[in-house]
């Protein structure tokens, strides 16, 4: 339930082999370096993935696994193109994982004393349906009940027609409203990227700045990102890891037995994200976010808190004009301000136009485990839905490292046909 692309994917089983790329290697006394062989943890981690790659139709696999200051392992595997191997500085899409971002700016703001999580957001868009109603907090949680554009039959529609179009705030604002609220203000719980957009504007309303250079100067440098950029396009800089996908099936009429998989690199993702959000980043860069973010580097203790702490653990129902996205929040998935807690962990897990990608931080063990995938034509069912293969990965991973601790996992994906 992170990305528009959890919903529409296709199939075609093609086998993979699974090539461990990287291992560990240390620096010597006279610098020069030197390959070592993989440690035990590593190489469990890796026969881990390529289980998951057989089992789930990878095509390639990125993963980093930290604890503490130490790297257990960084590895690539697979391919990214035909002919050409992943390797762990390739670039993808992080998805909603500018979502943890966002949420971290906003508090950073709330510990500057610039605002306060129950302000409500008429001050900056007095315009949105119950502006006066409606808080910052409850952007950041998803109990705005303000409906999902990305959820729209139209809005479908026109992304289908046109995957690499770029999308104005107020092109999606018309989508999102020509519904009714979801619910009244604070009263239930359902994800919708409306919600991020909204606060990505107002963000930079705060800070006077594009939310791009906000970000840049308040979040990612300080976090010590080096390869997160944004940008209104679906460009990627290089080295690039590749995707692919068959979720345009249905919209393109093509029937279930008709073999169909599509580059989805290039197109353009800011549909998801406010303006200056639109972003690709590396696996280094997802595993210094796993870390600032679930340790709360940058807030106050009392800001983080307030952030990742299960708030809304037991609240939310399910309502039948909102099915499947309002239900009640649970141990193995509850929202914070911008991120998922599941069981002890803090987390976001973006699923969008091929890329599948999660990062994740356990406070007790201090174990952090980041994970991009992308997929085989055998992932996709029917319809062109796929499951998140990388949430799966990182719950395998965490299980291993840290079974006092194991994530919670959900249910298998059930392919349609």
């Amino acid at each position: 339930m992170t990305e528009r692309s959890r919903r529409r994917r296709a199939v075609t089983a093609v086998s993979v082999v699974a090539a461990l790329l990287l291992g560990a290697c240390t620096v010597t006394a006279d610098a020069s370096t030197r390959v070592q062989a993989p440690s035990p943890q590593a190489e469990a981690i890796a026969k881990i993935v390529n289980e998951a790659m057989g089992s789930q139709s990878l095509r390639a696999v990125i993963v980093k696994v930290t604890k503490g200051d130490e790297v257990v392992t960084t590895q690539a595997f697979g391919q990214s193109v035909e002919g050409v191997p992943a390797t762990t500085d390739m670039r993808f899409r992080n998805g909603a994982v500018v979502f943890a971002y966002l949420g971290t700016l906003l508090m950073l703001f709330v510990d500057e004393r610039r605002v306060t999580l129950d302000d409500t957001i008429e001050r900056w868009m007095p315009a949105l349906p119950e502006a006066a109603e409606v808080t910052l907090r409850m952007l950041a949680n998803q109990t705005s009940g303000y409906p999902d554009f990305e959820t729209d039959p139209a809005w479908n529609a026109a992304f289908n027609a046109d995957p690499f179009q770029s999308w104005t705030v107020q092109r999606r604002l018309d989508y999102a409203f020509s519904r009714p609220m979801q619910f009244a203000p604070g009263t239930n719980w359902s994800y919708s990227h409306t919600n991020f957009m909204v606060l990505g504007e107002i963000l930079a309303k705060i800070g006077g700045k594009p939310l791009d250079v906000l970000l840049k100067e308040k979040v990612l440098d300080p976090m010590g990102l080096r390869a997160t950029t944004a940008s209104q396009t679906g460009a990627i800089a290089e080295p690039v890891l590749h995707a692919y996908g068959s979720e345009r099936r249905a919209a393109l009429g093509i029937a279930p037995k008709t073999a169909f998989y599509e580059e989805e690199t290039f197109w353009n993702a800011d549909w998801g994200t406010p303006p200056g959000a639109n972003q690709t980043s590396t696996i280094d860069d997802l595993a210094t976010t796993a870390v600032a973010v679930g340790t709360g580097k940058l807030l106050s203790q009392a800001s983080y808190q307030a952030m990742t702490g299960p708030h809304l653990l037991g609240f939310g129902h399910a309502q039948a004009d909102c099915a499947p996205s309002c239900f009640q929040q649970v141990d193995g998935y509850n929202f914070g301000l911008g991120v998922i807690r599941s069981g002890d962990w803090i987390m976001q897990n973006p699923l969008v136009g091929g890329y599948s990608a999660t990062e994740a931080y356990l406070p007790q063990e201090k174990i952090g485990i980041s994970v991009a995938v992308t997929f085989l034509p055998g992932a996709f069912d029917c319809k062109g839905d796929y499951a998140d293969s990388s949430d799966h990965v990182f719950r395998l991973i965490g299980a291993y490292l840290a079974p006092a601790f194991s994530p919670p996992m959900p249910k298998p994906f059930q392919k349609a046909c």
